[in-house]
């Protein structure tokens, strides 16, 4: 069965999220304590996980580096969704006119500017930061979900329901809102979920390269990229964020194809 995706893709999401969600009351150590007399420790029963360059335990870096991740691709897809999805529906009930050209355009124009090129220019005029980070991903997000809302609208205003809905007077507004966004919402949720591990990834690039959360808050990407000077003496410093993202992405990516699946009622009548 397809839906058997969704339990590991579930499961993986629900640990990453009870841990980030604990840390907000409780982690191993303290994040913000340095202790250099017991820096670079491997695995043992005092650090499960080892501790980095600066002895800092690296599990509780990862409890909140999660913490960090999922708020700001949460927010992310978020701003993309909130922005994307009503400029998708007018630029479906505008078709061939001039608000669904402009519209269209504008998507193209910020596609031709990756994620990473908007946190730049961002950076550069307001400085590095996760807020930044979060705008970044969000301005890439919109066009995706304005495209995807178009082309899901686009294919639903020729039916029956919505004919119907014309005739009884009901205006563009009214139609988008009562009759076409219920029946894309199943889109748009795995859409969701998609844009989701690609904001995690995003916002791990750009801690990477120092562009989103900065010190002394957490980051799997900072860690990540702490990690690469001393990768031969402490393989485990790069081992463990590296395994939070995979798997991290991993189970966003098999709960949208579970979702999916689920949501789809031509599967669901093959099933």
């Amino acid at each position: 069965m397809r839906l058997k995706s969704i339990v590991p893709g579930a499961l993986l999401i629900t640990i990453v999220l009870v841990a980030a969600l604990l840390s907000y009351v409780w982690t191993p150590f303290d994040v913000a304590t340095l202790d250099i007399r017991n820096k670079l420790q491997t695995p043992n029963q005092v650090n499960w996980l080892g501790t980095d360059h600066l002895g800092r335990d690296i599990l509780s870096m990862l409890m909140v580096g999660a913490r960090t991740s999922i708020a700001v691709a949460l927010v992310a897809v978020g701003i993309g969704m909130g922005v994307g999805v009503p400029l998708g529906l007018i630029a479906a009930a505008k078709q061939s006119g001039w608000a669904d050209e402009l519209i269209m355009r504008g998507n193209d124009l910020v596609f031709a500017f990756p994620a990473l090129l908007i946190a730049i220019m961002i950076t550069a005029v307001f400085g590095a930061g996760a807020v930044n980070a979060i705008i970044a991903i969000g301005i890439f997000n919109i066009p995706v979900f304005a495209r995807l809302t178009r082309g899901a609208a686009l294919s639903l205003w020729t039916r029956e329901f919505v004919l119907a809905a014309r005739v009884a007077g009901k205006s563009g507004f009214r139609i988008s809102v009562e009759h076409l966004l219920p029946n894309i919402t199943n889109l748009l949720i795995v859409q969701g979920t998609i844009q989701f591990s690609l904001g995690i990834l995003a916002e791990a690039g750009l801690s990477y390269v120092g562009l989103g959360a900065q010190p002394p808050i957490p980051s799997w990407g900072r860690m990540l990229a702490d990690s690469q000077t001393l990768i031969t003496l402490a393989p485990h410093l790069a081992l463990f964020p590296g395994l939070a993202i995979v798997c991290t992405v991993l189970g966003l990516n098999l709960l949208g194809d579970g979702l999916r699946d689920w949501l789809d009622p031509r599967l669901r009548r093959e099933r």
